[in-house]
């Protein structure tokens, strides 16, 4: 999350969705005034104790919004990025089993034992994207919501909107893994599809 008082506008941070780009892209413009909390390159943490508790930089907007209120919140432009459920899935779990050799010998596999188990199931980077971004009314919190698959054409857009000069975004912190079209079985796709069909429906994509 990048909250820029300097700037006017909050960030918040996808899991897997090429938030570490936005985030490096983003910081150049931001002031003392300004905060970021982000745990995976060094460690950025709020100022604000109930949020730095969270101890990691994909802050819901719930979460935000309980600690400064809905009405702070409005007067920000609130953006994120978001991914096709089935990509970011594979993504994560990529990640999140980079050093376990039983992840490389049958990812799918792998992917199906995660899915049983409820402490892999409450990571934030599996979390559903609508539930970062939703307010407690379940309606969307936020002003803009652009595509991981357009990452380059929505920031450009943000830029646009906040009289940023535009950046090339740098790849960061990015998973090796083939594409989900080729790891996602029938049964694998219609688990996913059970957890994140309101992603799907929220945002648009296509299962």
């Amino acid at each position: 999350m990048i909250y820029a008082e300097s700037q006017n506008f909050i960030f918040f941070a996808v899991p897997k969705t090429g938030t570490h780009a936005v985030r490096e892209a983003l910081r150049p413009h931001l002031s003392s005034a300004d905060w970021e909390q982000q745990l995976r390159y060094g460690e950025q943490l709020s100022p604000l104790p109930e949020i730095a508790a969270i101890n990691h930089g994909h802050v819901s907007y719930q979460q935000l919004s309980s600690v400064v209120g809905p009405e702070t919140l409005s007067r920000f432009f609130r953006f994120a990025f978001t991914r096709h459920p089935y990509d970011r899935f594979v993504s994560a779990c990529a990640f999140l089993a980079r050093t376990d050799p039983s992840y490389k010998q049958n990812p799918t596999e792998w992917m199906k034992s995660a899915l049983q188990r409820p402490q892999f199931c409450s990571r934030v980077l599996v979390t559903p994207q609508h539930a970062l971004l939703n307010d407690e009314n379940g309606a969307l919190g936020l002003d803009f919501v652009g595509r991981y698959e357009s990452l380059h054409v929505d920031f450009d857009t943000i830029c646009d909107r906040l009289k940023l000069p535009k950046a090339r975004l740098a790849h960061r912190n990015s998973s090796e893994h083939d594409s989900y079209q080729q790891l996602l079985d029938n049964e694998l796709r219609e688990a996913l599809w059970e957890r994140y069909e309101q992603d799907f429906l929220s945002f648009n994509y296509a299962p």
